[in-house]
């Protein structure tokens, strides 16, 4: 953990992966998956509190292998007919809700700022403005949908291209504020908090599950494709 970090920042961040895997396991009900998922968390739970990404002058960085396999597996389940066929059956609405979580994230980054582990284009008084999809994930959901039906496709879609390149904004913004040899932001408080446990899961976790609820949404709702969305009780129209 992070010395000197208030304790309460941890426990919030915590509590917001918890939140995560919840929504998270509601989208994708297979056991085998969630406890693949828990055992990923375990992981690098581990590792990073044993601070083995803490190696700033490694290169490629230690951390970058942890993202390169849960963004092979949205590949795979973007791109293969099994993957295709799994993911066109999940709730388009439970994916949009879980952009939710990027609230509280907001929170614990604003926390992290003040508190100077990372600096201030991370945050909403800087140059991320991630909370906005989370702020508007509810009324989405709410306006879009009919049950688990979708109503307003078109609207939809724009919804996840923006919150999507709202996304990429904070990823690529933090990752050119860390401390590597490639550092172009942040240098008077660089971004070095999200490879400490537990915010570790922050850019292995929370971040690949809300990559993989835009991308998956977007494959399904994109006209011509033939993969619609079909939930058990209803069929989208």
């Amino acid at each position: 953990m992070i010395e000197g970090l208030p304790f309460y920042v941890n426990l919030l961040f915590i509590a917001t992966v918890l939140l995560t895997f919840w929504l998270f396991a509601r989208i994708i009900s297979k056991k085998k998956i969630l406890w693949v998922l828990a055992l990923w968390l375990l992981i690098t739970g581990v590792l990073s509190f044993n601070k083995f990404f803490i190696s700033f002058d490694s290169f490629p960085p230690r951390f970058l292998l942890f993202v390169i396999i849960p963004l092979m597996v949205i590949v795979f389940s973007l791109v293969s007919r099994r993957g295709i066929d799994f993911t066109g059956k999940l709730s388009l609405k439970k994916l949009v809700l879980l952009s939710i979580v990027r609230i509280p994230v907001e929170l614990t980054l604003y926390l992290l700022f003040l508190n100077k582990q990372i600096p201030e284009l991370m945050v909403f008084t800087g140059r991320n403005f991630d909370i906005l999809a989370g702020l508007s994930a509810p009324f989405i959901g709410y306006y879009c949908f009919e049950g688990e039906e979708v109503r307003k496709k078109s609207l939809l879609l724009i919804w996840h291209f923006i919150s999507l390149a709202l996304l990429m904004n904070i990823v690529i913004n933090a990752l050119l504020s860390a401390p590597f040899s490639f550092q172009q932001f942040g240098f008077e408080q660089p971004n070095r908090a999200v490879f400490y446990f537990p915010f570790i899961w922050l850019p292995t976790f929370i971040v690949m599950t809300v990559l993989f609820s835009h991308l998956v949404s977007i494959r399904t709702l994109i006209p011509g494709r033939p993969y619609e969305n079909k939930p058990a009780n209803s069929s989208m129209t």
